[in-house]
C-alpha cells in the first residue's frame, strides 16, 4: 500500500464526498482519481452514486463522473491498512 493509498482509507471510515476526501487529502483531482480507480478495482475502496447507494464499479464511468460520486474504505481495503 503506497503513501497516497494509506492516507486515503485513514480518511474513508465513513461515506466520503470526492470534495471532502480531496480536502483531507490535499491530493490533485488527478492523483485522487487515479489513486480512488486503483483501490476501487483492487476491491479496497466502495463507490457509491449517493450516500446510501453502493454501485458496482464495473457499472460507473470512473474517468468522467468521479467527482460526483462517494467513497468508503471496504473491509479488505481496512484490514490493508490496519497490517501497514
Amino acid at each position: 500500500m503506497t503513501d497516497d493509498e494509506f492516507n486515503i482509507i485513514d480518511e474513508l471510515y465513513f461515506v466520503t464526498s470526492f470534495d471532502d476526501l480531496k480536502n483531507s487529502t490535499e491530493l490533485s483531482d488527478e492523483k485522487l482519481k487515479s489513486n480512488l480507480i486503483q483501490m476501487a478495482k483492487k476491491g479496497w475502496v466502495r463507490v457509491y452514486k449517493n450516500v446510501s447507494e453502493e454501485s458496482e464499479v464495473e457499472s460507473l464511468d470512473m474517468n468522467k463522473d468521479y467527482q460526483s460520486f462517494f467513497y468508503l474504505a471496504s473491509k479488505k481495503g481496512l484490514f490493508e491498512h490496519n497490517t501497514q
